[in-house]
């Protein structure tokens, strides 16, 4: 199981300090080993006696059954070639802070909006289980026809009401399945990353934060001196997107066929699923001009910025309409439950 960002990011921290502080990599590992929590032992145990035998660090990362991103690892192998540890780390602190800020962005824009729809649908259900139905007893005592919705909500509560173990039973069987099949079949995962690119509002949000992913990636693996076909190669492996990384894959084939990176990505993403036409633009020039990584690195700090932005809109955007929309399904709820008494005249 892969370690968190927020793991790799304290050990890089952690290693960084110690490298400047002049420690030797080996020592450092093993000061680190001392202070570390109990989840970390046994990697680190196992990085420690292989460098002690003479392998490398990043194949040591590597040999770690994934714990490490692909990024990481690369970063830490051209560094070898360098002769400066220092830098890479640094450079992957960055890329991780960046990473962990983004999706906190995110997750901050979307929590409101899940905790809020979550809670109204758990309280439809409980009205639906407890509430209509002690309504339903006290209007089986009326002598008259009651209006059309309420026989119409206590019907569906009736119903709720006897299915909820088959339907509770039917969802789960259906989430496992699904859950299943995700794990199992690469294709339905690429099938559900494209179709959300689709999703109004969400899927250009989820469009700008995946090449805001790519840009940053792309940008810090160059920087680190690591040749442009290799950081694509590099990229697209440790992308958290099936678009990005089929994406990442086609260009990868066209450079090395011999078109240049504009070229490459306009016969890679020819509908712009992805790349929007001002990136593709910016990419093209700064690929002729030799200024590729700071372009990508300058991109991904603009997009993120535009990200954040559409998202503290669709925040604030949202609250009001939520508040909106569950203020109307509760209160139809009640006013149907009350139709009947505020025809008590007419009924009794």
């Amino acid at each position: 199981m892969a370690l968190s960002k927020q793991d790799q990011l304290h050990f890089a921290e952690q290693l960084l300090t110690l490298l400047e502080a002049g420690l030797p990599l080996l020592n450092a590992i093993e000061l680190i080993y001392s202070t570390a929590p109990k989840s970390w032992l046994i990697w680190i145990s196992d990085i420690y006696k292989q460098l002690k035998r003479g392998e490398s660090f990043s194949q040591c990362l590597r040999s770690e059954k994934n714990l490490f991103s692909m990024e990481f690892i690369n970063l830490i192998r051209v560094s070898e070639r360098t002769g400066d540890f220092n830098l890479a780390l640094k450079t992957i602190c960055q890329q991780l802070e960046d990473q962990i800020e983004l999706r906190r962005k995110i997750q901050q824009a979307m929590s409101y909006p899940i905790i809020t729809l979550a809670s109204s649908c758990l309280l439809v259900i409980v009205m639906m289980i407890w509430v209509v139905p002690v309504f339903k007893d006290v209007f089986a005592h009326f002598q008259a026809e009651l209006p059309a919705p309420t026989k119409a909500l206590i019907q569906a509560s009736s119903w709720f009401e006897e299915l909820s173990v088959e339907i509770t039973i039917t969802l789960a069987i259906l989430a496992g399945l699904f859950s299943l099949a995700w794990i199992k079949l690469p294709g339905l995962q690429k099938y559900c990353d494209r179709m959300s690119f689709t999703v109004p509002i969400v899927g250009q949000l989820l469009r700008l934060a995946t090449l805001t992913y790519w840009c940053r990636t792309l940008g810090h693996l160059l920087k680190s001196g690591l040749p442009l076909p290799d950081a694509l190669r590099v990229t697209a492996q440790s992308s958290n997107h099936w678009l990005s990384h089929d994406f990442s894959a086609e260009i990868f084939k066209h450079l090395t066929r011999g078109w240049s990176l504009g070229d490459a990505i306009v016969r890679a993403d020819p509908k712009r699923l992805l790349f929007d036409l001002e990136t593709l633009q910016l990419l093209r020039i700064a690929s002729e001009s030799g200024a590729l990584a700071e372009m990508l690195q300058r991109r991904a700090s603009i997009l993120g910025s535009q990200l954040s932005n559409r998202l503290n809109t669709l925040s604030q955007s949202l609250e009001p309409l939520l508040i909106i929309i569950v203020g109307l399904i509760i209160g139809s709820l009640v006013i149907i439950l009350y139709l009947p008494i505020f025809n008590l005249g007419q009924i009794v």
